[in-house]
């Protein structure tokens, strides 16, 4: 990955709702969710909500699948994978027991939860 894609997934990050709504999409991972029904659950106008998935999506983050009539977003996951190893590429200097802790919080969580990121 390079500093400009970091970047630009850590904007899209970096707002409220988009923040809710690609949570939101990780813990419904591998369904994923339509977007009328993430615009209701975190209680935005569709069309705002539109937008909002849009950016997530240029980023990388989400992707989107038509379902006749319905827009079905999903989180990225390589891309999540892509972004954390981005920001952990260089971790502790070289000195991988002062990244354990890290990593143990993060496997805790996906097997005590069934769901990451919660």
């Amino acid at each position: 990955m390079k500093n400009d894609s970091a970047i630009e997934a850590l904007s899209a990050l970096a707002q409220p709702t988009r923040l809710d709504a690609f949570r939101m999409l990780v813990k419904q991972e591998p369904s994923g969710l339509p977007a009328g029904e993430i615009a209701r659950r975190l209680d935005v106008p569709h069309n705002t909500m539109s937008t909002h998935l849009a950016i997530l999506n240029r980023a990388g983050l989400i992707s989107v699948e038509r379902h006749g009539r319905s827009l079905i977003y999903r989180v990225e996951l390589d891309a999540v994978r892509q972004l954390v190893m981005f920001l952990l590429k260089d971790c502790c200097n070289g000195q991988p027991e002062l990244c354990a802790p890290l990593l143990k919080d993060i496997s805790k969580s996906c097997t005590t939860t069934g769901a990451c990121c919660d």
